[in-house]
């Protein structure tokens, strides 16, 4: 397998970010408009490519002010466990740090919180959820 590429706000098709998003959450494959969605509503995202296919995907979504938030961290699982998630978060946070931004939020499943504390630098905070459905 060839080294991956990470670009800033590169280019993809909403079916393969659809394929890879099934895969990494497992459910049914969905016909999400992903492109339309980052476009108005992110401040980047970052893609990981590998001969052309896309392997791995973050979202940074934002206030318009000063708070971004990592959404859908996503490696294919034939790319797992070789430091490739933090590879791609490392990358966000980099282009983040441009832009005026003085906070990156993250919320994850406890099974990951290793990888977001540990492996990516996130601090542990105080946060309130309320389920919507």
């Amino acid at each position: 397998m060839a080294d991956p590429i990470l670009q800033w706000r590169g280019v993809f098709e909403n079916d393969e970010l659809n394929a890879l998003h099934a895969e990494c959450f497992e459910h049914r494959l969905l016909n999400d408009d992903w492109w339309g969605q980052v476009n108005r509503h992110s401040l980047g995202w970052v893609c990981m490519r590998s001969a052309g296919g896309l392997v791995g995907f973050v979202n940074v979504a934002w206030d318009g002010g000063v708070h971004a938030f990592l959404l859908d961290t996503m490696i294919s699982s034939a790319w797992r466990r070789r430091g490739l998630a933090t590879l791609i978060v490392e990358e966000a946070v980099r282009h983040v740090r441009t832009t005026g931004c003085e906070w990156l939020h993250v919320d994850f499943d406890p099974h990951l919180r290793a990888f977001y504390l540990e492996a990516c630098g996130f601090r542990p905070t105080d946060a309130g959820l309320i389920a919507l459905r």
